[in-house]
């Protein structure tokens, strides 16, 4: 009656076998160079990446494992490297505001040359301008301006000690500077020789010396003015000789940068500057701010001469194409640039030269890929990203500006910025930033999402031998042989827990690559077989599964209750799936229903102490549905049942349990006792459909193993969803068993089904009376559920008359 419904050995697993595949191991063909099965994702990548209009940045999607961060790397590199390569960036004073630095952007590679170009200037200046100033040309100029003009300054004081001796007087000086004193018999008369003369003597003497006071200051007056020419004419020629001496050591530069307006400006500015500071290079010990000590003047020049240097941000010099930043720790300093700080005496303070640039101003002209994992958890960041990318310019401020403590406002100029940021993420922080943020969907445009699952097919098998030959010509591995191939391939198919799928989370499977080769090297062999894949499987699991064999020894001793011989009423067993880290194992659970007189209904007593989740309470519910659907339809299910999942302390979710609590409370209402030998899994609808579920090979590994462990009958086995027979890749000893007949699988579509299996009695068919046959399983439910209506009726007419109209009405 059931044979038809059990599963054969052969779809229990998808076996590869590639023999029609020409090679004996790996080295024999071409290393796969596509990607397998991400048209969308490679489609929208290169939409993205062609697509020149702002705000086209990528976002790429999918779950860890598929590649995607290689595969984005891997195409953006080959798109990148048919661009031209950017621009240099660099840093430079700016004379006129030194609180916000020039930038300038020269063609790839010119910016060190630059650099390295104006060190040399500044080097031949401070050496050559000494010499000139030193040398006989200008110091003839010099002494003749000091000729010229000290000759007319000798003249005007001659005049004025003339004036002075007609006076008898004379112009005396002292630190106090110059000054007229009274003589008498050419020697100066002291103070108390002056208050021995005549008062008459007395005033004349003093309204001389105030005539020769008011002489002396006017002569003073133009000796300083001509003091002021000569300075003017020194100045005048020494800017001259000067400027001879650094236009001729620049012009090599302004030839090499004449079509590049910046430099040039640039240039003609750090000209005036040096000009405006020829003591800084002739005379720097003269300066009274500076230290005196001959090491400490080194240095403050030094200092002084940093105004003149060049901060390369970025050198394209060795770039061949556009660039391609993958930024690993996307921090703020990272991404948008840093400022460094140094101290003196206690004060930070910086400059342009401590600049450094970040990932973003190095993938200008290019692209930058991120993880977006690590940008939301810093709000700076992302924000600073997303306002670069709108404005398209990048501007390195410190972060403490936005946090709003900084001091003083310092930050160089904005950088034009053009460049394409491609993020990773998860589909779930990718739609709540669609929703939650105003900025995102103008700012990423493109998605690219990436599958984690193929259709298999003989293209798709071959592709991925091809991709075990790349990972083995990558990574060094021995060669594969054909049947180690084709586990590879099942192992695919495993991961994916489908027939005719193929995962594409090829990072489990490098790592299972390169375990086996290591297995297989170990044992001194020259090639992988399939029993290193096997090998590599077994000792994988059996380095994370302490747990799973804690929880096996559980049902082996008793301290878990399980049946896996009787036949009990009311009791099925279930299929749960455990999650430990990469690790999933099945093991089953008893699940009991109860049924008795009173408020009718189910109780779900997992929901009742809040260890039930909304799917498993939405499971239970929909029990209810179908329980009225079948045997409600002349009288109320006048019964009240309780389910729980014994001996368990845990929360559960999930419906895929709810197909074998139905068959607990059919089973206790009606008195049909259930083969505990066969385990359920499935959810069911309110139409009695059964539905698909997840961890399908995992739940049945699990049973599998416990009734191994307490002895085949040859009658055990698991009902299973008849969905679910396509996602079947069970282990190799479990279709062993099956072969044998000693573990049987059952796929049902329907309720009935299953309850004919368990049960061993038809389920039965409703007649045009709305009645079950007597000895069938559902006749035996609505018999149980009939006699209990007609207990309450009575019951409740006995208890009191208020009930009657209605009971009558029924």
């Amino acid at each position: 009656m059931i044979d038809h419904l059990k599963l054969s050995p052969q779809a229990l697993r998808r076996t590869c076998t590639l023999c029609d595949l020409p090679f004996d191991d790996t080295t024999q063909i071409q290393p796969l160079d596509e990607v397998i099965g991400q048209k969308r994702a490679v489609q929208a990548l290169d939409f993205g990446l062609n697509m020149m209009s702002a705000g086209y940045n990528i976002f790429v999607t999918g779950i860890d494992g598929t590649g995607k961060s290689s595969i984005v790397r891997d195409i953006v590199e080959r798109h990148a490297a048919n661009l031209p390569v950017p621009d240099d960036w660099c840093l430079v004073h700016n004379f006129k505001d030194e609180s916000s630095p020039k930038v300038l952007g020269l063609p790839p590679g010119q910016a060190p040359a630059f650099a390295k170009a104006m060190s040399k200037l500044m080097d031949d200046i401070r050496i050559e301008l000494p010499k000139v100033l030193e040398s006989a040309a200008f110091q003839e100029q010099y002494r003749r301006i000091q000729r010229e003009y000290g000759e007319k300054q000798r003249k005007l004081f001659e005049e004025l000690e003339g004036v002075a001796r007609a006076k008898h007087l004379r112009i005396a000086s002292d630190d106090d500077g110059y000054h007229a004193v009274p003589v008498e018999n050419d020697t100066e008369l002291t103070a108390e020789a002056f208050q021995k003369l005549p008062p008459e003597k007395q005033s004349e003497i003093e309204r001389n010396l105030m005539d020769v006071q008011q002489h002396l200051e006017t002569t003073l007056r133009e000796i300083q003015k001509i003091n002021d020419v000569i300075n003017e004419h020194v100045e005048e020629i020494t800017r001259e000789m000067a400027q001879m001496v650094i236009t001729e050591r620049m012009r090599g530069l302004r030839e090499r940068h004449i079509d590049h307006e910046g430099v040039r400006g640039y240039l003609d500015e750090v000209q005036e500057d040096i000009l405006d500071h020829i003591d800084r290079f002739v005379s720097p010990e003269d300066h009274p701010d500076e230290p005196e000590e001959e090491d400490t003047i080194e240095d403050g020049i030094e200092t002084f001469l940093r105004r003149y240097k060049v901060n390369v941000l970025v050198d394209h010099s060795e770039q061949k194409g556009a660039p391609v930043i993958f930024e690993t720790n996307p921090t703020y300093p990272n991404v948008i640039g840093r400022i460094e700080k140094r101290s003196q005496m206690g004060i930070l303070t910086t400059d342009f030269l401590m600049v450094q640039a970040g990932s973003m101003l190095k993938a200008n002209g290019g692209f930058l890929i991120m993880e977006i994992d690590p940008l939301m958890q810093n709000p700076f960041i992302w924000d600073a990203l997303k306002r670069s990318l709108q404005n398209r310019s990048l501007v390195i401020e410190e972060m403490s500006t936005d946090l709003g403590y900084a001091t003083a406002t310092w930050r160089p100029q904005e950088i034009p910025l053009n460049i394409k940021v491609i993020l990773l993420g998860e589909y779930e922080l990718f739609e709540w930033l669609q929703n939650e943020d105003s900025k995102f969907n103008r700012i990423f445009r493109v998605r690219a999402d990436f599958d984690y699952e193929v259709s298999c097919s003989r293209e798709t098998e071959e592709r991925y031998a091809r991709f075990v030959a790349l990972v083995c010509k990558r990574e060094g591995l021995l060669p594969f042989t054909r049947d180690a191939v084709a586990a590879v391939i099942e192992y695919g198919h495993r991961l994916v827990e489908d027939q005719q799928k193929l995962s594409l989370r090829f990072g489990p499977i490098v790592g299972l690559l390169k375990e086996a080769e290591y297995l297989a090297r170990k044992a001194g062999k020259s090639a992988v077989d399939a029993s290193f894949i096997e090998w590599a499987t077994d000792a994988y699991r059996f380095r994370y599964n302490l747990y799973e064999e804690k929880i096996h020894e559980s049902y082996v001793d008793g301290t878990i209750l399980i049946d896996v011989t009787s036949h009990v009423i009311g009791q099925v067993n279930g299929l749960t799936v455990y999650q430990i880290g990469e690790i999933s194992f099945g093991r089953p659970c008893r699940i009991t229903a109860e049924s008795f007189v009173g408020k009718p209904g189910i109780v779900n007593i997992e929901r009742e102490v809040e260890l039930s989740g909304s799917s498993h309470d939405k499971g239970v519910m929909i029990l209810s549905g179908y329980l009225g659907r079948t045997f409600a339809k002349k009288y109320p299910i006048g019964v009240s049942i309780s389910i729980t999942f014994e001996q368990n302390y845990g929360e559960i979710d999930g419906d895929s349990a709810s197909l074998a609590e139905l068959l607990a409370a059919i089973s206790t209402i009606g008195n049909v006792p259930i083969d505990q030998g066969i385990a359920v899994t499935g959810s069911v609808n309110q139409k009695g459909e059964v539905q698909a579920i997840g961890g399908i090979n995992e739940k049945i590994e699990g049973f599998y193993d416990v009734c191994l462990a307490k002895g085949l009958t040859g009658r055990q086995g698991v009902i299973l969803p008849k969905a679910n027979v396509r996602h079947l890749m069970l282990r190799k000893d479990v279709v062993a068993a099956a072969e044998q007949k000693a573990f049987h699988l059952y796929a049902v579509s329907d309720v009935r089904e299953a309850v004919e299996i368990l049960t061993g009695i038809p389920a039965g068919e409703m007649n045009t009376n709305g009645n079950y046959p007597k000895e069938t399983v559902f006749g035996k439910v609505q018999e149980a559920l009939c006699h209990s209506w007609t207990h309450q009726r009575e019951w409740l007419r006995q208890g009191t008359g208020l009930y009657a109209p209605i009971l009558d009405s029924q």
